[in-house]
């Protein structure tokens, strides 16, 4: 079981590292969302991979999972929900300004005294 979750880690860690490396905007925010599934994943794993445990701590119970992973994971998965839509709406808005989402496609359109605004709002 732990060699599979460990396999299971590596791989979501080695697909989003090569897709953060790639030149497109949508592709790094894929590969932001790899990673932080395999720290939740790895989170998860921390707290002892016990099958059919109780997430309690109490008198009269000899096994139990940790709780406090859990809570972090929970919070992990809400804070990076919220982060992917926050990319997703910058890499539309990205996509719909510069008709492209090649990064140095974008750093071309822009010209050097324009300042951080590609384009003028319709």
């Amino acid at each position: 079981m732990e060699l599979l979750v460990a396999s299971g880690i590596g791989v979501l860690t080695a697909g989003g590292v090569w897709l953060l490396l790639r030149a497109r905007t949508f592709a790094v925010m894929l590969g932001l969302t790899l990673l932080s599934y395999a720290v939740n994943v790895f989170i998860f794993a921390m707290g002892r991979l016990a099958i059919g445990a109780a997430p309690l701590v109490a008198e009269g119970v000899e096994r139990y999972a940790d709780p406090l992973p859990q809570a972090l994971v929970l919070t992990a998965i809400v804070i990076s929900f919220g982060m992917t839509a926050l990319l997703l709406a910058i890499a539309v808005r990205l996509r719909f300004d510069s008709g492209s989402d090649h990064v140095d496609e974008i750093a071309a359109i822009r010209e050097p005294d324009a300042g951080p605004v590609l384009r003028e709002p319709r």
